[in-house]
């Protein structure tokens, strides 16, 4: 008998291995998949008001055992407990809110005809059959059961790839989906290397859940394509924030540090890029390093802790990479830029960063802003413009200002005086990137629709429409005079 291989896994902050998992092999996914679609046809067939009683059990669940999920996520990421909290937070809020309006986004629906006397057409929207996800590090709860929510909801079965440094979260949180009632074929994580899990993940999968870096995305993307399967996908950012002459500044000074090193900057839509209005630089820029300087950084449950480690030490040596880069061309470091253990860097904050720098351009993942004063408004929508990507943007301004500067903004969510936090917690609207930054949303009426095919169902009435018995003169005057009526009726 062959012997089960397994994943060890690690505290980045302490290098403790805290756990193992079975590095499991496409044979595994072959068998997850045959019976997830066995559990799926079963699925289907059952009320949305079942599926909603399961996730609101869910969702309790959560909330009541949030110390141990934090506790979970911090112990395989080594993020501080409030980035933990955030994840916990994000579950529990996706599956209420799924579970409360889900079921208007996938009722059957009757829809217009240009001759009503004649036809009756109704939109459908049966589930896809089973999602496959694959879910990254950062947030290995959220990103690994949120978009797994709606999915459910809709119908479908899912089968899970989390990354594998951080694999234990969403074992948890499959632990909690099982315990509040839905059945265990019906959501299953597999566990192990991308390159063999993942790919027979795309193999096999109805619709692919993709979340990571834009290189392995366009890699998916294509894999899909081949097959003629749809996918949602959030990629990179190099997300801008813009300070206006007239923004709050104390606000700003205060949110802005938690916009750019929350979650140990290992954020796709954390702020790497900030564009000062000279106006207000003078003021701004040296209360905006102090309150960097103030952050707490380490390791552990403490509620004070602003800051967590890296991934790991491979993560890590990539920042410093970035940084060494931009201060040998000649940036300049008002505070950090160095290395502090193995897997932990200093929050950083660099300016007069050259064109040439990778960093200028390339998305770092981790706690390191620029910032670059601007002459004018214009100049920092330009500049904020100026990127392949487009999954984020800050602005910090009065009230038409912000809402001026928003609407110019190349960029799928924007926050007015704020960082992230408030349009990623905003269920109803869509979220996800524009340009390089992704493909799909997340969230709102779409982040449930797209795990559902639209099926158009139209019933013809009296006669039949192409084929009758007028002759085809009269049937093409009474085609036009019908839709002139329609037309003025429609008026």
């Amino acid at each position: 008998m062959k012997r089960t291989q397994h994943i060890d896994v690690t505290n980045p902050a302490t290098g403790e291995v805290i756990g193992r998992v079975p590095k499991q092999t496409e044979d595994d996914v072959e068998r997850a998949f045959t019976k997830a679609r066995r559990a799926q046809e079963a699925w289907a067939q059952t009320s949305y008001r079942h599926r909603k009683r399961i996730m609101l059990r869910f969702h309790n669940l959560v909330i009541d055992n949030r110390d141990e999920l934090m506790d979970q996520i911090q112990d395989e990421n080594g993020k501080n407990r409030l980035s933990a909290l955030e994840e916990v937070m994000d579950v529990a809020l996706t599956s209420r809110y799924y579970a409360h309006h889900g079921r208007g986004y996938v009722r059957t629906r009757r829809r217009q005809v240009p001759m009503p006397f004649l036809t009756v057409t109704h939109e459908q929207r049966p589930p896809k059959g089973v999602v496959g996800i694959i879910a990254p590090f950062n947030y290995p709860l959220a990103l690994a059961i949120s978009d797994a929510i709606p999915a459910l909801l809709a119908g479908n079965a899912v089968v899970l790839k989390p990354d594998s440094q951080t694999p234990l979260s969403a074992l948890k949180g499959a632990e909690l989906l099982y315990k509040a009632g839905l059945p265990r074929d019906l959501f299953q994580v597999v566990t192990g290397p991308g390159s063999e899990v993942g790919q027979a993940i795309i193999k096999r999968c109805d619709f692919l859940m993709f979340t990571g870096s834009t290189k392995t995305g366009k890699e998916l993307a294509q894999q899909a394509a081949e097959r003629l399967i749809d996918y949602s996908m959030e990629l990179g950012g190099k997300n801008p924030m813009i300070i206006a002459p007239d923004a709050p500044l104390d606000r700003a000074v205060e949110g802005a540090w938690l916009a750019c090193f929350a979650n140990s900057g290992q954020l796709c839509i954390s702020i790497e890029r900030m564009y000062v209005h000279r106006d207000i630089a003078g003021e701004f820029i040296p209360r905006f390093v102090d309150r960097v300087d103030q952050m707490t950084v380490g390791a552990g449950k403490d509620w004070d802790i602003d800051m967590g480690a890296q991934i790991s030490e491979a993560h890590t040596d990539k920042i410093e990479a970035f940084v060494s880069d931009a201060l040998a061309k000649g940036a300049t470091a008002l505070t950090g830029g160095h290395r502090i253990g193995p897997a932990f860097f200093e929050p950083t904050v660099l300016t007069n960063v050259p064109t040439d720098a990778d960093l200028y351009t390339e998305e770092v993942f981790g706690p390191v802003v620029y910032i670059e004063v601007v002459d004018s408004l214009d100049e920092a929508v330009t500049k904020a413009n100026d990127s392949e990507y487009g999954l984020n943007a800050s602005v910090w301004a009065g009230r038409m200002t912000g809402r001026r500067l928003a609407s110019q903004l190349e960029s799928g969510t924007v926050n007015i005086n704020e960082g992230y936090a408030p349009a990623w917690s905003a269920m109803d609207a869509p979220m996800g990137g524009f340009k390089q930054s992704g493909a799909g949303r997340r969230h709102g009426e779409h982040g449930m629709t797209k795990y559902t095919e639209p099926r158009n169902v139209t019933r013809t009435r009296r006669m039949n429409l192409m084929a009758n018995d007028l002759p085809r003169d009269v049937f093409a005057d009474s085609l036009a005079a019908a839709l002139k009526w329609g037309r003025d009726i429609l008026r």
